[in-house]
C-alpha cells in the first residue's frame, strides 16, 4: 500500500503542477474554420448571426442542420432566403432538384464554401482554385463588378481569406458579381426562374475575423445585399455541424487542449504504474536459524554429571525404574513382586526370549540386593535392557 501511495502522491503533484501552468498560460487563438453561428473564434460566424437583422430588418432566422432536401421541404410559408456557409459542400441529386424547385418558386440561395462537390459542380461546370501558398504573403485585391458597389480602392485581406476564385465558369449561364485582380471571378450568380443562386468561394469573408475590420464589414454587407429582403432566412449548418459534433464518450476531453493533455497524462501515469507494479512483490523472508536439539544437549549434560559423580547404582536404578514403568504401561502387569509367576507372564506376553528375560531379572535382583555396581555391570545391564526393548518391538 505504501508503494501505491507513493505513485498516487507523485501523480497528484504532476497534475496539480500541470493544471496551475495551464490556468496561467495564455489561451491560444483557435484559427480552425468552424463557420458556426455560436462560435466567437476568428473563423466562426457569431457576429454575422447576431447582426443579420441589420442587413435584413425584421427577418426571422431559422437555424437548421438536416439535409438540404428536408430543410427546404419544411421551410416556413412565404418567400425566404437559404444561407449556407461551410468549408466543404456536397449536394446530391435529390438535394439539387429540391434547390432548383425552391429557387424557381422565387426564393434565393446563398452559398459560401471553399470546396464544392456533387451536382452543383457537374451541372454548373465550375472549378474553384487558389494560388495561395504558405510562403506567399501577398494580399490579392478583390472588388465588385457592379459600378454601384465597386469601391475605388480594392479590398485586401490577410490570412489567405480571399485567395479562392473560379478557374472555370460557364459564361453563358453565370453572372460575375465580383472579381479577384480584376480578371478572376470570385463571386457569381445563377438565375433559376424568379430566384437566384449566389456562390462565394471565400467563406472566411463572412466570419468574425473579417467582420471586425471595416473593409470586411463593408464587403460582407455588399455581398449579402444581393439577397432580396424576405420575411424568413434559413441558416443551414448541416455541412459544418457534423464535423463539430463528436459522438464519442470522451468528446469533452478532446474538445479542450487542457482536458485532452490531462487525459494523456493520466493514461501515461497509469501505464507507468502498471509497469512498476507488474513485477512480483514479495516480503523479505527473514533468515531463521535451525532449531537446536536441546534434548540432546540436556542428555549430554546429564550424562556428564553422572559420569563425573561415578554413581553407577543411581543410573542403574533409574534405568530399572523406567523399564518397570514400560512393562506396567504396555502389559498392565504389577511390578511390585518380581517372582517366577511375573517372569513367566512377561515371557508369554512380550516378544523377548526366555534367556534375555532370565538374564535381565538376574541383574535386577543383584541390583536390589544392594551390592556395588561396577562399570562393567552397568554396561551389561544396559545392553540386556536394550536387547529386551529390541525384541519386544
Amino acid at each position: 500500500m505504501k508503494g501505491f501511495r507513493k505513485y498516487l502522491v507523485f501523480g497528484s503533484i504532476l497534475l496539480v503542477i500541470y493544471f496551475v501552468a495551464q490556468y496561467f498560460k495564455p489561451k491560444p487563438t483557435d484559427w480552425s474554420p468552424s463557420y458556426l453561428s455560436a462560435d466567437k473564434i476568428p473563423f466562426g460566424t457569431y457576429i454575422l448571426r447576431q447582426r443579420i437583422g441589420d442587413l435584413f430588418p425584421g427577418v426571422q432566422v431559422k437555424t437548421v442542420d438536416n439535409e438540404v432536401y428536408s430543410n427546404i421541404k419544411g421551410r416556413p410559408e412565404g418567400k425566404s432566403n437559404y444561407f449556407i456557409i461551410a468549408s466543404n459542400l456536397k449536394v446530391d441529386k435529390l438535394d439539387y432538384q429540391e434547390m432548383v424547385k425552391y429557387m424557381e418558386a422565387g426564393n434565393n440561395i446563398f452559398i459560401a464554401a471553399s470546396n464544392i462537390q456533387g451536382m452543383l459542380v457537374d451541372t454548373l461546370k465550375i472549378n474553384i482554385t487558389s494560388n495561395f501558398n504558405f510562403q506567399n504573403k501577398r494580399k490579392y485585391p478583390i472588388n465588385f463588378v457592379n459600378p454601384s458597389l465597386n469601391r475605388e480602392y480594392d479590398y485586401y485581406f490577410d490570412k489567405g481569406i480571399s485567395e479562392q476564385y473560379f478557374h472555370e465558369v460557364d459564361s453563358s449561364r453565370a453572372i460575375v458579381l465580383g472579381q479577384k485582380e480584376k480578371k478572376f471571378a470570385n463571386f457569381i450568380q445563377y438565375k433559376y426562374g424568379s430566384g437566384s443562386l449566389f456562390i462565394l468561394p471565400n467563406p472566411e469573408l463572412l466570419t468574425n475575423y473579417s467582420l471586425l475590420r471595416e473593409d470586411g464589414l463593408d464587403y460582407a454587407s455588399k455581398a449579402l445585399s444581393y439577397l432580396p429582403k424576405t420575411k424568413n432566412l434559413i441558416w443551414d449548418e448541416h455541412f459544418t455541424r457534423p464535423a463539430s459534433q463528436n459522438k464519442s464518450v470522451l468528446r469533452v476531453f478532446f474538445e479542450y487542449d487542457q482536458l485532452r493533455w490531462a487525459y494523456y497524462i493520466a493514461l501515461l501515469s497509469l501505464v507507468v504504474f502498471v509497469l512498476f507494479e507488474i513485477k512480483r512483490r514479495q516480503r523479505v523472508i527473514p533468515v531463521i536459524d535451525r532449531l537446536k536439539n536441546t534434548s540432546v544437549e540436556f542428555v549430554s549434560v546429564v550424562g556428564r554429571v553422572y559420569y563425573q559423580q561415578r554413581n553407577n547404582r543411581d543410573i542403574a536404578e533409574k534405568k530399572v525404574i523406567y523399564l518397570m514403568e514400560y512393562i506396567r504401561s504396555k502389559y498392565r502387569l504389577k511390578t511390585i513382586n518380581i517372582n517366577q509367576e511375573f517372569k513367566e507372564t512377561l515371557i508369554r506376553v512380550s516378544g523377548a526370549t526366555e534367556e534375555v528375560i532370565e538374564e535381565l531379572f538376574t541383574e535386577i535382583i543383584y541390583l536390589n540386593a544392594g551390592g556395588m555396581v561396577r562399570d562393567q555391570q552397568l554396561i551389561m545391564l544396559n545392553k540386556i535392557i536394550e536387547q529386551f526393548y529390541k525384541q519386544d518391538q
